[in-house]
């Protein structure tokens, strides 16, 4: 073997050490499962051999996706792919928090993240504050300009924080280390609150559901595990081996349903008939593709689920703060509209950060459309 093929080897063997200890090292990409969380997830009914099985057989991928094409359409800012001017965002109002109301107060941050005022108590979903949803701060994509950008001290005081599942759109690392010395409560799905402990969340404020269990957060307030159809990961080989789901939030006098992320299945008549109907529903509406049509839903099938979901009203999510797919940033809520002809429900659509309570009339201003005010 000649000295500079020994070389090459030596240094080979260095990088993919380095990448090793990188990821291992890394704390972005969360905890690993053992002990009691591990035999929770090993008794689950939605397990097998240790990792999560959807409720019908879910591809996560077409088989002929076009890689180098894809990352050439992601690296691309044509074609309306992201926002060409700050999106213009509300301050949170915080006197619309921590208040009894009859009716439940709604905020939309921007992708999966809502905050919501049910009996005084403020309830926050999927928080994700960093630029990138990424385990690195120098690579992957970037969220959309704010002109007000959200964090903890711009937010009113949290009694409770449900994550819906493990992917960084949805659970991000540095939001949650800030919560460290907070009593905030968490309540998540099996396997994730390792990642949670490892952050320095105490075990005893953590709360882990599998489908159909139930939390009782307070004698007016429960909250439900439901499926979804979608996967989880943070590593290379960890995918499906925590759980993903939708969540059922039951008030002293109004029902929502958070759907996180999901493709279209069956599983929303069942839960529509089992806990429906809704007064309102916050469903995912982007980052769709015809390469993973079985993870998320077009923005028609969106429109479908919550009718299927009996809900009165619909918020749609998971659109207007990152670009994960390679659709126009406003096509997700423009097709929406375009399905709702039918007039069955509402489609609200408020500003970022705009508050506004259940029931009508609700937010519907086209605030997407560039005007002069932005």
């Amino acid at each position: 073997m000649s000295k500079i093929m020994t070389i090459s080897i030596i240094l080979l063997a260095l990088l993919i050490l380095a990448i090793i200890f990188l990821v291992v090292l890394n704390p972005s990409f969360g905890g690993s499962l053992k002990g009691e969380r591990l035999k929770r997830i090993e008794q689950s009914p939605h397990a097998t051999n240790g990792k999560f099985q959807n409720p019908l057989p879910t591809p996560v991928q077409t088989d002929d996706v076009p890689y180098l094409k894809l990352i050439k359409e992601f690296a691309s800012i044509s074609n309306n792919r992201v926002p060409q001017t700050p999106i213009k965002t509300h301050p949170i109002d915080l006197n619309q928090f921590g208040l009894p109301t009859e009716k439940i107060q709604v905020s939309w941050l921007g992708h999966s993240t809502v905050l919501l005022n049910i009996d005084g108590l403020t309830i926050l979903t999927d928080p994700v504050f960093s630029i990138r949803t990424s385990p690195f701060s120098f690579v992957g994509t970037k969220a959309f300009p704010y002109t007000h950008n959200y964090n903890w001290d711009k937010l009113p005081k949290i009694d409770l924080i449900i994550i819906s599942h493990d992917h960084y759109d949805h659970l991000d690392y540095k939001a949650i280390k800030q919560l460290k010395d907070k009593q905030t409560v968490f309540l998540t799905t099996l396997g994730v609150g390792a990642h949670l402990e490892r952050w320095g969340i105490a075990p005893d404020r953590i709360t882990e559901l599998d489908w159909w269990e139930g939390f009782q957060f307070t004698a007016k307030i429960k909250i439900t595990a439901t499926p979804a159809r979608h996967f989880s990961g943070r590593g290379l080989t960890n995918r499906f081996s925590t759980l993903w789901a939708s969540w059922v939030i039951q008030g002293p006098s109004q029902n929502v349903f958070f759907g996180a992320d999901s493709g279209y299945f069956p599983g929303f008549k069942q839960i529509g008939k089992r806990f429906g109907p809704f007064d309102f529903a916050m469903l995912e509406c982007g980052q769709y593709s015809p390469y993973w049509p079985l993870i998320h839903m077009a923005p028609e099938e969106t429109y479908q689920a919550a009718k299927d979901l009996q809900a009165k009203a619909l918020l749609p999510i998971h659109w207007g703060k990152y670009k994960l797919s390679i659709h126009p940033w406003t096509e997700p809520v423009e097709r929406l509209l375009q399905a709702a002809t039918d007039n069955v429900l509402t489609i609200a659509t408020p500003e970022v950060g705009q508050v506004f309570p259940l029931g009508s009339p609700y937010p519907s201003k086209h605030w997407w459309i560039k005007s002069e005010a932005y």
